[in-house]
C-alpha cells in the first residue's frame, strides 16, 4: 500500500468537522492518496444518521434554544452530540482499498483505536458489529459510507462525555425517560477520563493512534494539507449540510399508531431493535398490503440508496410473514446490500410489528 495521507485538522467550526470528510471523499479522484482526517469541533452540536428522522431523533426546540446546530451526516448510525472532547478520526480511502466485506472493515478500522486505548492502559476491546468496549461500557462505535468513488469509516477517541447533555438533545416522550437515558449513558458508557481518572495529552494520543494506523494498514503515514479542491467541495457539502431539505430528508410519513385514512387505508408505525440497530418502518397500508414505506432508525446500510430500494421493493407485498421475508430475500439477492447486524429476518420483522397497530 502506497503512503497513507493524514489530515491533522486540529479544532475546527462543528460544520467543517462533519463536511471535511464528505469533501475529501467526493473530491476524489484515482490520484488521491488514501486520508486519514483527525479533527475536532470547536464547539458542541448534535448529528443525525444518514436514514433517520430529524423531528423523531432530536429534540429541535432545546437545540434552538441552545444554540446548538444540528447536522445530517451520509454515514449511518444513530443521533449523537458532540463536541472537543472527542477526536474524530475519519478515514476516506479508494474503493476497495479496504475489505469489501463490512464486518471485516470495521474490525481493520478499530483495530487501530483498541490499540491506542490499550497502550494508555485502557481494557478496550472489539464488540461486534463495530462498537468498542472497555469492561462491558462502551467507549465508541463506528459508522461506513460510500462517497463518490470513496470508502468511508468514521469514529472518534473518547477524552470525556456529557452524557447529561447528550440525553437532552435527544427527542424522548417523557423526563422520566430522560432521567433513564443519563442513567443507562453513565452506566453503560465510559471515556478516557473516566479509566485513567484524567483525559490524556491529545498530542500523545494522536501519535500512538497514527502509530498504530501503519501498523495496522502496513504504510507509511504522512501528515499533508487538504488541496484546494477538497476545501472547495467541503464548503458545498457546508452549504447542503445547512439546508432544511437535507435536515428534512428523511421526512415521508411521520404519523405514529393507527391513523385511518379512509376504508381499507391507514398509516402506521412501529420499531425493531436489531443487533445493528433500531428499525423504526413507517407505512400506509392499503387492503393489507404495503402502499408505501419508509424506513428509518441507527442501523448501518451500504450502498445507501439500498434503503430507498428496499423501501420501494416492498410496495405492493401482502403484511404476511412468508411474503414480507420471501420479498426481502429477493431484495438481498438482486442487490448485493450490506447490512452488519441486520438481517433478512430483521427487517421481516420490523416490517411485521405494523401489523399489530393495524385494525384487526
Amino acid at each position: 500500500m502506497k503512503t497513507i495521507r493524514v489530515l491533522d485538522m486540529g479544532l475546527v467550526p462543528p460544520l467543517r468537522s462533519q463536511a471535511i470528510y464528505h469533501g475529501v471523499a467526493y473530491a476524489m479522484t484515482p490520484e488521491t492518496p488514501d486520508t486519514i482526517i483527525l479533527v475536532s469541533p470547536d464547539a458542541p452540536y448534535a448529528c443525525i444518521g444518514y436514514h433517520q428522522e430529524l423531528e423523531k431523533e432530536v429534540d429541535t426546540a432545546y437545540c434552538a434554544e441552545q444554540g446548538l446546530p444540528i447536522y445530517r451526516r451520509e454515514v449511518g448510525g444513530g443521533a449523537v452530540y458532540l463536541d472537543s472532547d472527542q477526536l474524530f478520526t475519519q478515514w476516506v480511502f479508494q474503493r476497495n482499498r479496504l475489505p469489501l466485506d463490512l464486518e471485516r472493515r470495521f474490525a481493520l478500522y478499530i483495530q487501530p483505536l483498541v490499540e491506542t486505548y490499550q497502550e494508555l492502559g485502557i481494557n478496550a476491546t472489539l464488540r461486534p458489529v463495530n462498537d468498542i468496549h472497555v469492561n462491558g461500557r462502551k467507549i465508541g462505535g463506528t459508522g461506513a459510507a460510500q462517497m463518490g468513488s470513496a470508502d468511508v469509516v468514521v469514529g472518534s477517541l473518547m477524552f470525556d462525555f456529557n452524557f447529561a447533555l447528550m440525553a437532552r438533545v435527544l427527542k424522548v416522550p417523557s423526563e422520566k425517560m430522560r432521567d433513564k437515558i443519563i442513567q443507562s449513558l453513565n452506566e453503560y458508557m465510559t471515556t478516557m477520563r473516566r479509566e485513567l481518572g484524567e483525559a490524556p495529552d491529545r498530542a500523545q494520543v494522536t501519535r500512538a493512534y497514527m502509530r498504530h494506523c501503519a501498523e495496522a494498514l502496513g504504510a507509511p503515514l504522512e501528515i499533508q494539507e487538504p488541496t484546494a479542491r477538497e476545501l472547495e467541495v467541503t464548503e458545498e457539502i457546508e452549504a447542503r449540510f445547512l439546508s432544511d431539505e437535507w435536515r428534512y430528508m428523511k421526512g415521508g410519513l411521520r404519523q405514529s399508531g393507527a391513523v385511518k385514512i379512509h376504508a381499507d387505508v391507514y398509516l402506521l408505525e412501529a420499531a425493531h431493535k436489531a443487533p445493528g440497530g433500531l428499525i423504526r418502518a413507517t407505512a400506509r397500508l392499503r387492503e393489507g398490503r404495503i402502499d408505501d414505506l419508509t424506513l428509518s432508525g441507527d442501523f448501518t446500510m451500504l450502498p445507501a440508496f439500498a434503503v430507498g430500494a428496499l423501501e420501494q421493493a416492498m410496495r405492493g407485498v401482502s403484511l404476511e410473514p412468508a411474503a414480507v421475508l420471501a420479498r426481502v430475500g429477493e431484495f438481498y439477492a438482486s442487490m448485493n446490500a450490506q447490512s452488519p447486524g441486520v438481517s433478512a429476518e430483521d427487517w421481516t420483522a420490523a416490517i411485521m410489528a405494523l401489523k399489530a397497530q393495524a385494525p384487526q
